[in-house]
């Protein structure tokens, strides 16, 4: 067994994977969340880094995996590039470690009803320029607009998603957001909790705006990525199965994924290092 591994500081990720193995069933994939050291998004740039270079040497050495997508949007934008550049080559020729920023950029091009791009994010995220910078790199007639949306992500954990105070925030924060534009056609939900509020959001939008998940783009995104490199794609054994890691309560982890996943699943908890 050798399964596509997906990585993400906690419970978010699993929108990503979510999508991933909608779209490709057939693969064997292990997910591990950081859930012992959520969040990452005040985590300063080294340490970020260093949480994640341990939790992806987890993964290639536990379960070698051909590949391992970081389903974070903090881990993306703070340690994928230094793992890539200074780490990944120790492990060989066929080991490769994506992000979920770079591809959600370039897949966008083809979902866009004008030139006018609002994200919707965290904090961390929106200060990061990770997606200003990636946007303008594959389309730079594209504008884009940000709007960071903090204190979201404790409500859609907790399930709590038609709340009058989170829909307070959510008004609030999409009323900010085309107050910078009221052109924008399309939004990318950039952060991975998001898509379960999805229809909340929709709610507090034009009816003209649609609204992107990460989940889909991503998928769509490596779908073209194993069409590019058999080499990669013909490391991944093929026998649907799924493995799920914490570093959390494992227990915690069940109970909250299934929010995400829509289904139950058995979690088992490990320790890095």
């Amino acid at each position: 067994m050798r399964p596509i591994g997906v990585f993400d500081s906690g419970y978010g990720g699993l929108t990503v994977f979510k999508e991933i193995i909608k779209k490709f069933p057939e693969y064997d994939y292990v997910y591990l969340g950081d859930n012992k050291r959520v969040p990452y998004g005040n985590r300063d740039l080294q340490t970020v880094y260093e949480y994640t270079k341990e939790c992806i040497e987890y993964l290639f050495a536990h379960y070698d995996c051909p590949l391992i997508i970081l389903a974070c949007n903090t881990a993306s934008a703070k340690a994928l590039r230094q793992f890539q550049q200074n780490d990944l080559a120790k492990y060989g020729p066929n080991k490769r470690v994506l992000g979920i920023i770079r591809p959600t950029a370039e897949a966008v091009g083809s979902h866009l009803k004008n030139p006018y791009v609002g994200i919707m994010a965290t904090q961390g995220t929106v200060d990061s320029g990770s997606y200003l910078e990636e946007i303008k790199m594959f389309f730079p007639d594209i504008q884009v607009f940000q709007q960071a949306c903090p204190n979201w992500v404790p409500f859609i954990e907790n399930g709590d998603f038609e709340s009058e105070e989170l829909q307070s925030f959510v008004n609030l924060r999409a009323c900010q957001l085309l107050d910078k534009c009221p052109e924008i056609g399309t939004i990318i939900l950039a952060c991975t909790h998001y898509p379960l509020i999805k229809d909340l959001i929709k709610r507090h939008l034009p009816d003209h705006v649609q609204l992107l998940g990460q989940g889909e783009l991503v998928a769509e995104s490596l779908k073209d990525y194993l069409q590019r490199h058999p080499e990669i794609e013909s490391q991944c054994t093929r026998n649907m199965k799924h493995i799920f890691l914490t570093t959390g309560n494992a227990q915690t982890f069940q109970k909250k994924s299934s929010l995400f996943l829509g289904k139950e699943i058995k979690a088992s908890k490990v320790v890095l290092g």
